[in-house]
């Protein structure tokens, strides 16, 4: 589990990003297969014992639901609430996960390149008001160096965010920084504090990546919550 310092900075927030185990040194795969009580070894490891978690069926879409309620919130690609005690979630596996933090209210976002093209990010901070309010966090995903695309995938994320962001040319086919236009297109909707912790799930075994394992890869997942 790795944290954000700019989350920790509000004792209302609690958040986390995990890796392939836990905090025991157990397999942890937050995928399709996840269990109730993979989801409470997640609770636990984030000092929030007993605590439910919302999640949403992953679409690569730009749709944000709101949830209250522990179990599935239905198929979205982020999802928002201001429920004190319930844990949101999303699965990535080379994806950017992002967590939005304000007065009474949080999300987790899930932005692949098309849900980046889709513009999920800016449909989700429609969703939770003031902009200047919150305080966002990119978490792992996988590197520039690691992510090589199609021209699909620039234009797509171009309707967004300037190519120079994000778009490394100097190589046979383009290499794209997803956390880098996760970055910019929240900064374009007028948030002040957004941090990204810059580790590519590629490179760094501790997590999962879809792209290195294929089918094989696990999932794992960027939860945030208000605090009882």
């Amino acid at each position: 589990m790795i944290f954000a310092p700019i989350l920790r900075t509000n004792p209302k927030w609690v958040h986390g990003f995990t890796s392939r185990v836990d905090s025991g040194g157990d397999v942890l795969d937050l995928g399709t297969c996840a269990t109730d009580s993979d989801w409470m070894r997640v609770a636990r490891d984030l000092g929030v014992e007993g605590s439910g978690t919302a999640r949403v069926s992953q679409v690569h879409g730009s749709r944000a639901v709101w949830a209250n309620a522990s179990g599935s919130a239905g198929e979205a690609d982020a999802i928002i609430s201001d429920q004190p005690g319930l844990l949101l979630a999303v699965r990535t596996a080379d994806c950017v996960p992002i967590l939005v933090a304000g007065e009474g209210v949080v999300a987790a976002i899930h932005a692949g390149w098309r849900g980046l093209a889709a513009g999920v990010i800016p449909e989700t901070l429609k969703q939770m008001g003031d902009p200047l309010g919150l305080t966002a966090v990119v978490g792992p995903s996988i590197c520039v160096d690691c992510y090589e695309v199609g021209e699909e995938v620039v234009e797509g994320i171009a309707q967004w965010v300037e190519p120079a962001l994000f778009v490394d040319r100097s190589r046979p086919k383009p290499h794209v920084d997803g956390g880098a236009a996760a970055v910019a297109q929240i900064r374009s909707c007028g948030l002040l504090h957004v941090e990204r912790l810059a580790v590519c799930t590629w490179c760094d075994d501790r997590f999962w990546s879809h792209r290195q394992e294929g089918k094989a890869a696990g999932r794992q997942a960027a939860l945030v919550g208000l605090r009882c």
